[in-house]
């Protein structure tokens, strides 16, 4: 399969925290409970911390619809990934062909899943400054013994690999910059983990609805 082949069938991940109702405070150096909503959790986000959930979204390449979320309490998301794939194959019907995914999500338990389910990874093995370039693949074969997140390492570097993972920067990320900026959706309005997954996937569902409406009518 070639790289623009791949990238068509492949999803990109990603994440991002929201604010619990009525959190807009900076959450004291030992809170561990919140009044407003107890099934809200602290989040590190990218303004700091914040009181609130950990979103997750599948995003397909061709017009960036959503095909696969989910909203959890964890503070991180070594955890996430095997879930957030099984709901694409619940929510949207079919497995995706490839997964693209920043170093969040990486793991040998993530990277083994996904070569049992045939699922073709290129997933971050560490952060990556902006507009930092990846080191370029250095000759000759991986050490004997190298580890799963190892031979990631080096897949991410060759070039197809880094060409690939590029793309994600144009799937995932656009997505929620359209839900949070362009929408100005930041905050939850409804509290508990349950009825928050709810309010999560009618704000997915407004969105693809908008992306269908341009299709349509473009």
């Amino acid at each position: 399969m070639d790289r623009r082949t791949f990238v068509s069938t492949a999803v990109a991940a990603g994440a991002s925290s929201l604010l619990a109702p009525a959190a807009y405070a900076q959450p004291a150096q030992k809170a561990q409970y919140s009044f407003t909503d107890p099934e809200s959790r602290i989040l590190k986000g990218a303004d700091g911390f914040v009181q609130g959930y950990n979103t997750q979204i599948a995003v397909e390449p061709a017009f960036q619809l959503i095909v696969g979320q989910q909203v959890t309490q964890a503070a991180n998301d070594k955890q996430q990934l095997v879930p957030l794939l099984e709901k694409i194959k619940e929510q949207s019907g079919q497995k995706p062909q490839g997964v693209l995914t920043d170093s969040g999500y990486c793991s040998e338990e993530h990277l083994k899943y996904l070569n049992k389910r045939k699922i073709e990874g290129f997933v971050a093995t560490g952060k990556q400054k902006h507009n930092e370039r990846r080191e370029p693949c250095k000759p000759g074969p991986l050490a004997k013994g190298a580890s799963i997140v190892e031979r990631m390492e080096r897949k991410l570097q060759t070039q197809v690999g880094a060409a690939v993972y590029a793309t994600r920067k144009f799937i995932v990320e656009p997505v929620f910059g359209q839900i949070k900026q362009a929408r100005g959706f930041r905050q939850f309005l409804l509290r508990g983990l349950e009825k928050v997954r709810g309010e999560w996937a009618l704000i997915c569902m407004t969105h693809n609805i908008l992306k269908f409406h341009k299709i349509c009518s473009g």
